[in-house]
């Protein structure tokens, strides 16, 4: 099983790693033309107002309602009812999109009212963005589909289009445009447009067939009526979760110039790592969970879960131990320039050690969500939601003011572990998941884990000092690159080997693989 996993996810992983790395390289070219001030404070509020929106109509809203039930057409095998259904899902999604575009264009200067960095300049950003709701969101309807048939790649390369788009009109658009924030603005809209269409021949390649009907008849397909039973409580389960990020915006505004763009620094980083493998299993295993579930094939499908969570421990842990030993000279390599001086990088730090910490806890929720929503049961996860947000709201709170950034993200972290605690607990009522097998497996080895990255991260410790002394006075791609590769080479080093001496399962299983596509190419 973990060798199916890990090749089910492989492509997937690294279409979603490049698109991560190329999401962290458009956060160094914003660092570069915007660093911390005002106007990258402007461009972070701006950006996230329809983004926040973005994740609440696609994202998890869409494929977490809608490929359980496009599954459900496609097993009995009626085209007419398929196509019927996805027309009236098509018109219900453009009908709705729409509308909040036109709203929130409308609405802006009231809504950026609330934000400290919330200037004219904000506004003018804001609104630029603001379509970008609606394409993102087809996209995300083209993804569901594909996702449905069980087809990654295509969905997992838009995000590749989108970055490039952004750097790249970054670069050119900032000597023509006012200043480099409406280029990047432009960009994001041109990334999201593209997004959608990319994927479209594919679907059409897939025999999917589509078109608008009447807004009364999308109302009442046996279908859409489905999708939004399941996708009310998702959308409020997100729209809590979204709103942690709305607040969290908002204390940063008021805890000083440049903690905004710090924490989105920071988070860009982490998800980094999440994006290399977490959100890849997350989106694997859903269409699986599914299909186990509809079978009750319950002992396969609680083996499928554990193994997902293990794999998320032995990504996330030991990450999490190096980002702790080197995030200076992490954020120093990636993001120091002359708009983004120390005091950005100290900004940046202060929040990225409070977010790291949190990574597992992330990753674990990724994993258990699908289990919740392969039962139809989306319920459960607000549930957990909203009382993690009311967690991360009252800590935010008290946090930010005296430890700023670093405060704003210690809370989002506590209010990760306490989310998964709940998960796991409301797991814990369901006769079909058997949660004392699951976290008898997950504490164990999460454990054996935690201790191999303590005895990794130790020496990187104590000879961090000598090691970047010996590198100090020339330019940041030597005095910080070469100390990092080094240091970094000798905690895998040390992980493979102590993964090798206690003959890890999930080692085993990725080396198997690996070894099997080797043939395979030659």
């Amino acid at each position: 099983m973990a060798q199916s996993l890990l090749k089910s996810g492989s492509r997937l992983t690294v279409l979603t790693f490049c698109s991560r790395v190329l999401g962290l390289v458009r956060e160094m070219t914003k660092a570069a033309f915007l660093g911390t001030s005002a106007l990258s404070d402007a461009f972070t509020v701006a950006f996230m107002i329809p983004n926040l929106l973005r994740r609440l109509f696609a994202e998890n809203s869409i494929s977490v309602a809608f490929i359980p039930t496009l599954s459900g057409y496609l097993d009995r095998k009626k085209d007419g009812e398929t196509r019927e259904f996805l027309s009236a899902t098509f018109t219900l999604l453009s009908f709705l999109t729409s509308i909040t575009v036109v709203c929130g264009i409308a609405l802006t200067p009231i809504i950026v009212h609330f934000f400290k960095t919330g200037t004219t300049e904000t506004i003018l950003l804001t609104r630029i963005m603001f379509p970008y709701l609606a394409v993102i969101s087809l996209a995300a309807f083209f993804q569901g589909i594909l996702n449905g048939v069980k087809v990654f790649s295509p969905s997992g390369f838009t995000p590749i289009l989108f970055n490039v788009i952004i750097i790249g009109c970054t670069y050119a658009l900032s000597p023509v445009m006012a200043n480099p924030a409406r280029a990047m603005s432009v960009g994001v809209l041109l990334g999201g447009a593209v997004q959608a269409i990319f994927q479209l021949p594919f679907v059409f390649r897939r025999g999917f067939r589509f078109s608008l009907v009447p807004i009364k008849r999308a109302f009442a397909n046996p279908g859409t009526k489905a999708v939004l039973k399941l996708i009310g409580p998702t959308v409020l389960g997100m729209a809590v979760y979204q709103l942690n990020d709305l607040v969290s915006t908002m204390l940063a505004g008021y805890a000083g110039q440049g903690v905004a763009s710090s924490l989105t620094y920071s988070i860009r980083m982490q998800e980094l790592i999440l994006g290399i493998f977490v959100v890849s299993i997350g989106t694997v295993i859903l269409p699986d969970l599914t299909e186990l579930a509809t079978r009750a094939e319950w002992p396969a499908f609680n083996r499928l879960l554990a193994q997902s969570m293990n794999v998320i421990a032995l990504i996330t842990i030991p990450v999490t131990f190096y980002s702790l030993v080197s995030g200076e000279g992490l954020i120093t390599l990636l993001y120091r320039s002359r708009n983004f001086d120390e005091r950005s990088v100290a900004l940046t730090l202060s929040a990225f050690t409070w977010h790291i910490a949190g990574l597992y806890f992330i990753g674990v929720n990724r994993v258990i969500a699908p289990a919740f929503y392969a039962q139809s049961d989306t319920k459960s996860p607000v549930k957990a939601g909203i009382v993690a947000f009311a967690v991360n709201i009252v800590l935010a709170i008290a946090l930010s003011f005296p430890l700023k950034g670093g405060g704003i993200a210690l809370a989002l972290s506590a209010a990760s572990a306490a989310n998964t605690a709940l998960l796991i607990a409301f797991l814990g009522k369901k006769p079909t998941i058997d949660v004392p097998m699951v976290l008898r497996s997950t504490i164990a080895y999460a454990a054996k884990i935690l201790a191999f990255s303590v005895v990794a991260a130790a020496p990187i410790r104590i000879f961090r000092e000598p090691l970047y002394a010996a590198f100090a006075g020339r330019n940041k791609f030597f005095s910080d690159g070469i100390p990092l590769a080094v240091s970094l080479a000798a905690f895998a080093a040390i992980g493979v080997a102590l993964l090798a001496i206690s003959r890890d399962p999930i080692a085993i299983g990725l080396a198997g693989s690996l070894r099997n596509r080797k043939r395979k190419l030659g």
